[in-house]
């Protein structure tokens, strides 16, 4: 044993041979050679892969121990050990072990090693022997298989356990919302420029089919998503790996998350692409595209108070300047469209890596998992937020929605089957140029009855259809 000095401390180190020499690693580390020539040779960032992709690289290796002490491949108490090694760090013990950058080999081999090494280190503790990341806890196995394997297994999780269920409850809210305001009528908006009225419930429930679409979309997607490589080991043909080791192990991942996984069936193509992760961030972005949407329309409908649309008024959270008091300003709408923005560029990013499929394996798994990731994670939180914090809450200001409804030149479309377009067109500039209502210009204009004019210029028949 001996110390590292560094700046402003000493860290006592330990002495490892690996297959390319003698280095140090901290003797407190329960990782070993490999994990630190990664951390030496990859300092580009503070990125880690996340959580998740931890846990799930860890039950991987816990379902293989089983399925290997099973088969007889490894003795009864090595494979118990490793499994009980795996089984700490998917239930989020020794994160600070995995100290990778996320910037590192493109098939996430050393990530795959840290891992290795970790668990080897507490199985070779709980067992009282050595236990080998490689020979052991490996067997079986490539970085090549088992880190798509990983970034499927994580994925699939995140979505059916976070993502679906905050996309249904911000759907949920939206639909109450809906309900409550479906007779309140205000001026739609094509162009951002006056169109015929609707109800705020048919406007707001249109964002909850947006959700429910997205929702589905992205559910479609976890069918190829929950197709795994496992087995298919450095190349897609399962060399040392025995045969029933996929089937069993998958079964297990299977029974262990509740998540339908199969086998991928052509373990070339599911190695060689990411053609499951590529259609699940695009499904992502679709979501967050409707996300940012609604945001928006939001933030429009909530401008002011004074001279904004002011249509509606959101809950305010917190002062919204240093300079201007009083000023609130829609931070959760605002919040949310930075997230999808940042999903949006997750997914060029994820697209770009798809490319780097180099004939049997894609090169920049990484980069794909922590991105796919993060995506996952930042929607499933905007979408909770936004129903929380933003839409259960917003009041309604039906002075502003009703003020403008009959001075609305629009309301002319009703006239065209009685009088034509160009007559209606004719009522429509001569009221807003006189800013008078349609209704008085038109009793003006055409021969058209009281009753028929009340009935045809009511803005809540209009928003219904003319029914």
């Amino acid at each position: 044993m001996t110390k590292q000095r560094r700046p402003g401390r000493t860290v006592k180190t330990r002495r490892l041979r690996d297959s390319m020499g003698v280095l140090r690693v901290p003797a407190a580390a329960l990782y070993g050679a490999n994990t630190q020539r990664a951390i030496e040779n990859f300092r580009f960032s503070d990125l880690r892969l996340p959580e998740p992709f931890i846990t799930a690289l860890a039950l991987i290796k816990a379902a293989c121990a089983r399925v290997h002490g099973d088969l007889g491949l490894l003795d009864g108490p090595l494979a118990a050990a490793i499994e009980h090694a795996a089984r700490e760090i998917a239930h989020g013990r020794h994160r600070r072990q995995f100290p990778i950058d996320v910037f590192q080999t493109g098939s996430g081999t050393s990530t795959h090693m840290n891992v290795n090494e970790v668990i080897a280190t507490i199985a070779a503790r709980r067992l009282g022997r050595a236990v080998h990341p490689n020979d052991h806890v490996n067997f079986g196995q490539s970085s090549n298989d088992v880190i798509p394997t990983a970034l499927h297994v994580a994925a699939v999780r995140r979505v059916e356990h976070a993502l679906l269920p905050a996309v249904a409850h911000l759907e949920t809210v939206l639909r109450r919302r809906a309900a409550e305001t479906s007779d309140v009528i205000k001026t739609g908006r094509t162009h951002l420029m006056d169109a015929v009225p609707l109800s705020l419930g048919c406007e707001i429930g249109a964002w909850a089919t947006h959700l429910a679409l997205g929702r589905e979309r992205i559910a479609s997607s976890l069918t190829r998503l929950r197709a795994l490589a496992l087995g298919g080991t450095a190349i897609g043909s399962g060399h040392n790996a025995h045969p029933e080791l996929a089937p069993r192990a998958i079964a297990l991942l299977a029974d262990w998350t509740g998540c339908a996984f199969t086998d991928a069936g052509d373990h070339y193509a599911a190695q060689a692409g990411i053609d499951g992760a590529l259609e699940l961030s695009g499904q992502l972005r679709a979501l967050a595209v409707s996300l940012m949407k609604i945001a928006n329309d939001l933030r429009w409908m909530n401008s002011g108070p004074g001279a904004g649309l002011g249509e509606i008024t959101l809950p305010a959270l917190q002062p919204g300047s240093s300079i201007m008091p009083g000023k609130v300003n829609p931070v959760i709408p605002e919040a949310v469209a930075m997230i999808t923005a940042q999903v949006i560029g997750n997914d060029a990013t994820i697209a770009v890596a798809g490319q780097s499929g180099n004939f049997q394996l894609n090169v920049m798994l990484p980069v794909v998992a922590y991105n796919l990731l993060q995506s996952i994670d930042l929607l499933a939180g905007a979408a909770r937020e936004f129903a929380d914090r933003a839409i259960a809450g917003f009041t309604v200001n039906a002075s502003a929605l009703a003020a403008p409804l009959a001075h609305n030149p629009i309301l002319t479309t009703a006239l065209n089957p009685l009088i034509g377009y160009e007559r209606a067109a004719q009522i429509a500039k001569r009221a807003w140029q006189e800013g008078r209502s349609v209704r008085d210009v038109a009793a003006e204009m055409t021969d058209l009855d009281a009753t028929t004019l009340d009935r045809l210029l009511d803005p809540a028949w209009l928003a219904r259809g003319g029914r």
